[in-house]
């Protein structure tokens, strides 16, 4: 956990500017550091060009730290903004989640580039040594030989599970601190916070207020034995918007769509984004149903392809 922490802290502390998470998490995981990462710096890391560690894989060390700002340095937009996902063995094999995600970026709207700014944080060897088979940044979660392979168990099990149509970049405000996207959204109003928050896609501009927002949805733990983070923010997020003067919003569904909102039983795909493997219990469902939700997309492409937008 202290470990999750520090990254947290690295990423959002030591920046200034934008962070850009997408990923998704655990229901039961009870550590809101997950949904805060990816990085803006404000100033540009010092990046050697070198390759992420070759020794062996799954037993990370102090290094492992150390070579993180290259990492981000190398991901990073003009902008310095940084896209970020965890996966794990179970979703990383050939064929599972994270084939999927990444297949999604190859054949959405203007969304290969975006590539070149994706982060992938695995959790486990088997899962390092796959990711950099497929991609080019991939980062070695510091946890020693910790076993993560059972995707049903461990906090890292739900973060590929989210295919990506266009850039939902696009759909957040400049003066937005921090935006997330949610299982139902009620009305029309993105900075109504009466919303039921889901962590498939995360947005936090890094500043001192942007901590503090953190730290207390981190400590509100204690307040609510028992309970996740998403149960966590839901229920404060507006509090702690207000108290570190954060400016909030969630993500309209029609933008970042996903299982949840059943009231949806058409998928608007002149208007999607992303599309998350929410409310499904299991592996093979969730990617049995979001290679379904991919290949309509395609057939979408083909017929509508010449005229396809952000």
């Amino acid at each position: 956990m202290s470990t999750v922490r520090n990254l947290l802290r690295f990423l959002v502390i030591s920046s200034v500017a934008c962070v850009v998470l997408l990923l998704v998490q655990r229901a039961a995981d009870p550590c809101p550091c997950r949904g805060a990462v990816p990085a803006r710096k404000e100033q540009a890391l010092a990046a050697n060009g070198t390759h992420p560690s070759k020794k062996k894989l799954g037993v990370a060390d102090e290094d492992d730290d150390n070579k993180l700002p290259e990492i981000l340095s190398r991901a990073a937009m003009e902008d310095k903004t940084i896209l970020m996902t965890f996966t794990n063995e179970a979703w990383s094999a050939p064929g599972s989640l994270m084939d999927l995600f990444l297949e999604s970026f190859r054949i959405g709207v203007r969304t290969e580039p975006l590539l070149k700014h994706l982060v992938i944080v695995t959790a486990d060897a088997k899962a390092f040594a796959r990711c950099e088979q497929v991609h080019a940044l991939c980062y070695a979660f510091p946890g020693g030989g910790a076993n993560f392979a059972k995707e049903q168990r461990f906090v890292f099990t739900d973060d590929v599970d989210i295919v990506w149509f266009r850039n939902p970049l696009l759909r957040i405000p400049v003066a937005v601190d921090f935006a997330m996207s949610a299982d139902s959204f009620y009305g029309d109003n993105p900075y109504d916070l009466d919303k039921r928050a889901n962590g498939g896609f995360v947005y936090a501009k890094a500043s001192p207020r942007t901590v503090a927002f953190y730290e207390g949805w981190y400590e509100a733990r204690k307040r609510f034995p028992g309970k996740n983070e998403q149960d966590l923010i839901q229920k404060l997020e507006r509090e702690l918007a207000v108290a570190h003067g954060v400016t909030a919003q969630f993500v309209d569904t029609a933008y970042l769509g996903g299982f949840c909102e059943r009231r949806k039983k058409v998928m608007d795909f002149n208007k999607l984004c992303t599309f998350h493997a929410n409310c499904l219990v299991g592996l093979k469902m969730k990617l049995d149903r979001l290679r379904g939700v991919l290949d309509a997309w395609k057939k979408f492409k083909a017929t509508n392809g010449t005229v396809l937008t952000d």
